[in-house]
C-alpha cells in the first residue's frame, strides 16, 4: 500500500504541507494514549473509567504540554481506504441508537484543523488518505473520552479512519508514517477496546467480573503494551479461536494498533483503566511516553 511516508521521511516536505504544519510549534515529544472507551453511557454516568480519564487530561499543562491537536482514531469510523476530517468545525455524531436523550444531548464541538489535514492527504502518494470535509465528524469513540479529558473543546481534533478491509499489520505501518506528528505538538489518541464483544456482554457484571477468555486475552495484551510492542499486538489473530470470542470483529483492537505504531522503543508506558465492562469489554488503557 502506499505510504505517508512523503510527510514523514522525505527530505522535504511539500508546499502544501508545509503551509498546513506551519501552525503547528516544534515541541517536545507529546506523549501517545490509548483509551478503553467501553459503553458511550461512560460520558454521562458515573463510573470507574471516567475518572480515570478526567485524570489523565490534567497531565497536560502540567506533566506534559498541552496539545496544539489531537489526532483521534475511532474504532467507530471504518471507511474504504483511510480518510481525515477536514471540516473547519466537525459535528458531533451520535452513532448509536437506544439510548437516552441525555446522550444524544451531548455536544463536542471542538473546531476542526482543515489545512493540516488538507496537507495529509495531499502528501498522501497516490491519495491514499483522503480528505472528508462533509459527512463524518467526532464519533462517540472520539467525543465520550475526549470530553472528560478535555472539556473546553479548544483543541482542534481530526478523526482518522480505518481501512478495515486491510490487515492489521497494515494499519501498523501507515500508523508509524505519522508519529513524527508527536515532535508537532500532536497528541494521538486511540479509543477502542482490547477486547469487544458485545455478543457476550453481561449486564450489571463487577467490573473485575470477565469470561475466562476475556481475561486470557487482555492478559495476553497487557505486556505487550507495556512494551510497546506493536508487531505482536498487529498479530493478534494468530490467536484463533481465543482473538475471534475476543474479537467477533476487530474494529475495537485496530486504534490499539494505530497508536503503538506511534511508540518508540523504551518509552514509558503507564496503564490504567484496568478492569472490564459487561464482562466482556476490557478497559485497559495507557498512556506511552
Amino acid at each position: 500500500m502506499a505510504s505517508l511516508c512523503a510527510i514523514a521521511a522525505g527530505p522535504a516536505l511539500a508546499a502544501s504541507s508545509l503551509a498546513g504544519l506551519s501552525s503547528l510549534p516544534k515541541t517536545a515529544r507529546m506523549p501517545i494514549l490509548f483509551v478503553g472507551h467501553g459503553s458511550p453511557m461512560n460520558a454521562i454516568q458515573d463510573n470507574p473509567w471516567r475518572p480515570q480519564w478526567e485524570a489523565i487530561g490534567r497531565l497536560f499543562g502540567q506533566e506534559f504540554p498541552r496539545p496544539a491537536l489531537i489526532l483521534c482514531i475511532s474504532a467507530h469510523w471504518l471507511t474504504d481506504g483511510w480518510w481525515v476530517t477536514g471540516a473547519e468545525k466537525p459535528k458531533t455524531v451520535h452513532d448509536f441508537g437506544g439510548f437516552p436523550q441525555a446522550l444524544f444531548d451531548q455536544q463536542y464541538p471542538a473546531p476542526g484543523a482543515p489545512a493540516l489535514a488538507r496537507a495529509l492527504a495531499e502528501t498522501s502518494p497516490a491519495r491514499k488518505l483522503r480528505l472528508d470535509t462533509t459527512e463524518w465528524g467526532y464519533d462517540h469513540g472520539a467525543w465520550s473520552v475526549l470530553k472528560p479529558m478535555f472539556p473546553a473543546a479548544d483543541i482542534p481534533v481530526l478523526q482518522l479512519s480505518m481501512d478495515y478491509n486491510r490487515p492489521p499489520a497494515e494499519h501498523l505501518a501507515l500508523a508509524s508514517e505519522l508519529k513524527f506528528l508527536r515532535d508537532r505538538g500532536v497528541l494521538i489518541v486511540g479509543s477502542g477496546n482490547v477486547v469487544h464483544n458485545l455478543r457476550a456482554t453481561r449486564r450489571g457484571a463487577a467490573p473485575n467480573q470477565a469470561y475466562d477468555w476475556a481475561h486470557e486475552f487482555d492478559s495476553w495484551a497487557a505486556p505487550l503494551m507495556q512494551a510497546g510492542d506493536g508487531k505482536s499486538l498487529a498479530a493478534f489473530l494468530a490467536k484463533g479461536d481465543l482473538a475471534r470470542l475476543a474479537h467477533p470483529s476487530h474494529d475495537h483492537m485496530l486504534p490499539l494498533i494505530h497508536a503503538v505504531a506511534a511508540v518508540n522503543p523504551g518509552e514509558r508506558a503507564r496503564q490504567f483503566g484496568e478492569g472490564f465492562q459487561s464482562g466482556s469489554i476490557s478497559m485497559r488503557s495507557v498512556l506511552w511516553g
